[in-house]
């Protein structure tokens, strides 16, 4: 992103990796809240030196402020960016703050996010198939589709925080076997047209784009 105001060198520094679902949806509320930062897209085989200096941990998302302040943690990279500007209104009551969001995200960062990557990586995991780690994961998605039936989005009819923090992930375990998802044996089909329309968005579609 670019200011006309200030240099490159006088903006936050991101670095990000463009499919890591951590890093799309720290991308995604920088993007809707129009705060200027310069992105640096990392290669995960060569690591720069300038982001393990700040944050040894040699993950993404990574966010260096002007004052040096450094936050490596994707959903306070959220917060951060929302906290200055939340225009569609993300962060609005239950979205964000009420335990029953909270714990959604929790699980998905949590259970299901172990069970995604056994499913994509299942040639690691050989104690069981990727059909037993997918139907594992489907326990999950049972709950999102349940939240589903009754509105747009996971917290109401409007887009939020709580999807937004969500959805990069159902996107990948989408990918790992899109003829099974998108097939007949996936009965999760309110998680489908909520994922589709997500990714079908004009927020997404930006923040996808090669940098």
């Amino acid at each position: 992103m670019n200011n006309s105001d200030m240099s490159a060198s006088a903006l936050p520094m991101l670095y990000t990796f463009r499919r890591c679902p951590y890093a799309i949806r720290a991308r995604l509320a920088i993007k809707v809240s129009a705060v200027p930062v310069q992105m640096t897209q990392v290669s995960l085989r060569s690591k720069p030196q300038s982001m393990l200096d700040c944050s040894p941990k040699g993950t993404v998302p990574v966010l260096q402020l002007i004052d040096g302040t450094v936050i490596d943690q994707s959903l306070d990279i959220m917060r951060w960016a929302l906290a200055i500007n939340d225009p569609l209104q993300w962060m609005r009551g239950r979205s964000a703050l009420e335990p029953d969001m909270v714990g959604l995200i929790d699980r998905n960062d949590g259970a299901f996010k172990q069970n995604l990557d056994r499913y994509k990586y299942s040639q690691r995991f050989p104690g069981f198939s990727a059909a037993h780690y997918r139907a594992q994961g489907c326990t999950f998605l049972a709950e999102l589709n349940d939240r589903l039936s009754g509105q747009s989005y996971l917290s109401s009819d409007r887009p939020a925080f709580v999807d937004m923090a969500i959805f990069p992930f159902v996107r990948q375990f989408a990918h790992v076997d899109k003829v099974w998802f998108y097939g007949p044996d996936n009965a999760h089909t309110q998680v489908i047209r909520w994922l589709d329309g997500l990714l079908a968005s004009a927020l997404f579609i930006a923040v996808m784009e090669k940098i």
